[in-house]
């Protein structure tokens, strides 16, 4: 089965960062300007783009629209965002600005009737995004952790029909160390949406890993790995196809 690759444009202040555990203040700039990150990703092959407003997710709204819209405008392929959206009004919002898919996180832990609401409004274009820290979620820009087990959140969701659940591990993610593929292959296993693994990939290893155990695994995210030139996308896009 093929698996989708997602190349990561993390938004920090405007600027294209890659975070390490989540801190903010462990922020590396790669690119200011995010528009022609999208264009070089896109450029490269890739299918897909994965972008997260870190400011919003923190601030618990759309912090960096005005990097967003520059990636939506040099974008030729599918967006899917996340970070801060937290209601009904931003995902409107965003999905009329012509993102494909919203990530919904925070929300999903603290409200999931609202995830339910806009998986039946908007079907196809509502991912869940469930962040964990050793098993329990985590919410607003990672800085609280709940009692909530991440494999009990996912299964909420199971007859919501979402189009994917973006699983993280967050003690991984930045790191280069290596998916945590017993939790994300745990997860995968208790449901029947789409799972996109994220955190930790460091090497074609790492990919070839988690395709060797794809379950209910769609696809899976990459950021330093790639900023740094440690994964050259088109060895990883020929491993993840068919």
């Amino acid at each position: 089965m093929a698996l989708t690759l997602y190349p990561a444009i993390d938004l920090k202040d405007g600027a294209c960062v890659r975070l390490r555990h989540g801190a903010m203040d462990e922020a590396t700039v790669y690119s200011d300007d995010p528009g022609a990150q999208a264009r070089a990703w896109v450029a490269a092959g890739f299918s897909w783009l994965h972008v997260v407003d870190l400011n919003g997710a923190f601030a618990g709204h759309s912090v960096n629209g005005e990097a967003v819209a520059a990636i939506l405008a040099n974008a030729s392929v599918p967006v899917q965002l996340g970070g801060g959206i937290r209601d009904r009004a931003g995902i409107e919002r965003w999905l009329a600005a012509g993102v494909t898919r919203v990530i919904l996180g925070s929300i999903a832990a603290k409200n999931p009737a609202l995830v339910r609401e806009a998986c039946r409004a908007y079907p196809g274009q509502i991912v869940v995004g469930i962040d964990a820290r050793d098993g329990f979620v985590a919410t607003e820009g990672w800085a609280e952790i709940s009692t909530i087990a991440a494999v009990d959140l996912a299964r909420k969701f199971e007859d919501a029909r979402a189009a994917a659940i973006v699983f993280t591990d967050i003690g991984r993610d930045g790191m280069l160390e290596g998916l945590n593929l017993d939790q994300t292959f745990a997860l995968a296993n208790s449901v029947s949406t789409p799972v996109i693994a994220s955190g930790g990939v460091g090497t074609l290893g790492d990919l070839a890993a988690l395709k060797a155990g794809a379950s209910n695994i769609d696809g899976v995210i990459v950021g330093r790995a790639l900023y740094d030139g440690r994964i050259e996308p088109s060895e990883a896009l020929a491993l993840l196809a068919d």
